[in-house]
Order: structure tokens, then C-alpha cells, then sequence
């Protein structure tokens, strides 16, 4: 008798309390397959750095009162830079003696990225130091051809962002970074299909869900990216990128493996880990949110009126023909 009432009671006890943890739970929207809905605006924007600064060294999170004293630094700082040619913000977006975007075309947040209920001072989560694991060699010289090219003789020689094929640091990925302006994107998702609409030249990634990857002769500017649900985790598989997209320097054997977790109504929990033995000592990951927000996704011109490219090589004859007379 006594041990039927335990048995009861506990039962009881489990159905009084089941209740009660459902309504702490936050409201995830649903597709009608049953997956969490990843569909809307998003932006990544965030001012916390991919690598941890030294200044922050062995401090994953802060305090909100740090975090606030360097939001209050930097927006500072982008007021200081404001239609200016030179100063460290400038100097950071390789825009230095050239003359820089006013602050009005800055869009990169304002806020360190909160997970977890705290601000974290580094993207990178993995190492625990918060800096990209030591490259190769040649890794470190793809890298910087990357940003400065490899020569002026031809467009082709020209950075990939700079040709308006691919957004600049990474914005449309894999893996998807924030960078200064544009960190917009909207997600489509159908049970066979998920497209991310990335703002920054107006890129779009379609991932195949529950399908093989493309055989390795097929390379692609943003890789072949193939999708499958894990729980209530959207994880994506990234390979077969070009010989040219050298994300920090990676090589066409670049593998990320990307997952969107929605946390709430209005948070996506995006984790990234990137492995490339030609260009990184070791596997490492990058965590934080993307948060929803206002829309609609506006048409990115890049090349439409920008006459950049003509300039760069035309200032590149003159120089050689000036070299020439002397």
C-alpha cells in the first residue's frame, strides 16, 4: 500500500511539474514538418572581433558594465572617423590614406555579441584563446594576396571582392562573418531546400538538404553546402570550394560544417567550425548570434556606376609609363 501511494505521489509529482518547465521553455516557431522555422530578416551584426584582442587576453565573456565601457569606445571611435582619411578604425578596413566611408555607410553594430546571457569578446570559441589557429606558409601568402592581389596586369588578378564576385570577409560565407556594413540576410526554408539571401552583393547560398555532396570536380565560389536536421539543429556540411575563394588564406580543400540553432523568436544560434590541414594548424570554431530584425533585403549593386577596377589599372599604367620616363 505505502509503496503504490510512493509511486503515486511521484507521479504526481512529474505531472505538476511538467507544466511548469514547458512554460519556462521559449516559443521556437515551427514548419509544418515539425523543424524549427528559420525563415525571416537576420542581421550578424556585432562589434565583438573575430580574434580575441590582446587586451582581453584569457577573458572569454565580460561583465555588461566592461562590455558597455567598449561600446562607448567604439562608437566613439566611428564618430571620430567620420569623412576622415586616416585613424585606426580606417587603418583596421585597410581604407588608410585613401579616404574612408562616412558614418553613415557603417553599419557594423554596436554591441558585443551576447550568448548565453553574456558578452563574449571573441567569435572565435575554439581555441579558448580566441585566435585562429597558426597558418602554413603558403597559406599566410594566400591570404595576403587575398586582400592586396597579385599583381595589376589584369582584373583577374584583382581580389575576388573587389571584382564584386563574392562579398569581402567572408560576409556570405561558409562561414558567414559580420563585417562593416551589410550584414543583412533572409532565410527561405522548404523540406527539401533551405536558401540563405546574403545582402552583401546580393549573394545567394542554396543548400540541398538529406543529399550527397556534388562529386569534387564541381567547385563552387561558396562550396556545395548539403543540409540535415539534427534535433532542432539545422547542421550544415560545406566542401568543394575553387582554388580562389581562400577564406584566411584556405585552400580548395576547405571543409565547414555550420548549425543554426533558433533559441527563441527572435535568436538564431549560428556555430561554425572550419578545418583545412593545408592552411590551419588544427580545427577551430566560431560562435554568436544572428539576430531578427527589420526587412526587406534590398537589391546590393556592386559594380553598377563603380569605377574602381578602371581606376586601379589605369592608375597602375600611368605609374609604370612615370617609371618609365625617369
Amino acid at each position: 500500500m505505502c509503496y503504490r501511494l510512493l509511486i503515486s505521489l511521484a507521479a504526481l509529482s512529474v505531472l505538476l511539474r511538467a507544466p511548469i518547465a514547458a512554460q519556462n521553455k521559449p516559443e521556437v516557431p515551427r514548419t509544418p514538418d515539425g523543424h524549427p522555422d528559420l525563415q525571416g530578416i537576420w542581421t550578424n551584426a556585432t562589434i565583438t572581433p573575430l580574434e580575441r584582442p590582446g587586451a582581453l587576453a584569457g577573458k572569454a565573456t565580460v561583465s555588461d558594465a566592461e562590455a558597455r565601457v567598449i561600446e562607448t569606445k567604439g562608437a566613439q571611435e566611428l564618430a571620430e572617423a567620420d569623412g576622415k582619411s586616416e585613424g585606426p578604425l580606417l587603418t583596421a578596413t585597410g581604407s588608410a590614406g585613401t579616404g574612408g566611408y562616412n558614418a553613415l555607410f557603417i553599419d557594423r553594430g554596436s554591441e558585443l555579441a551576447r550568448v548565453d546571457g553574456v558578452k563574449r569578446t571573441s567569435l572565435i570559441i575554439d581555441p579558448p584563446d580566441g585566435k585562429v589557429p597558426r597558418l602554413s606558409a603558403e597559406a599566410g601568402r594566400r591570404l595576403a594576396a587575398s586582400y592586396v592581389g597579385t599583381s595589376f596586369n589584369s582584373v583577374k588578378d584583382r581580389p575576388l571582392s573587389e571584382r564584386c564576385l563574392i562579398g569581402f570577409g567572408s560576409t556570405s560565407g561558409p562561414p558567414m562573418l559580420p563585417v562593416l556594413y551589410n550584414n543583412n540576410y533572409q532565410i527561405v526554408q522548404t523540406p527539401d531546400h533551405v536558401l540563405i539571401l546574403v545582402e552583401m552583393v546580393h549573394d545567394a547560398r542554396i543548400i540541398r538538404m538529406n543529399g550527397p555532396h556534388a562529386p569534387p570536380s564541381v567547385r563552387q565560389w561558396l562550396g556545395d553546402s548539403v543540409g540535415h536536421w539534427e534535433g532542432d539543429t539545422l547542421v550544415v556540411d560545406t566542401t568543394n570550394f575553387t582554388d580562389k575563394t581562400r577564406f584566411r588564406g584556405s585552400t580548395e580543400n576547405l571543409h565547414v560544417v555550420e548549425r543554426f540553432t533558433r533559441i527563441d523568436a527572435g535568436t538564431i544560434l549560428y556555430r561554425a567550425t572550419i578545418e583545412d590541414p593545408g592552411a590551419f594548424s588544427r580545427p577551430w570554431t566560431i560562435e554568436y548570434p544572428f539576430l531578427a530584425t527589420r526587412g526587406p533585403i534590398y537589391e546590393y549593386a556592386c559594380h553598377e556606376g563603380n569605377y574602381a577596377l578602371t581606376d586601379i589599372l589605369g592608375g597602375a599604367r600611368k605609374k609604370e609609363a612615370e617609371a618609365g620616363q625617369n
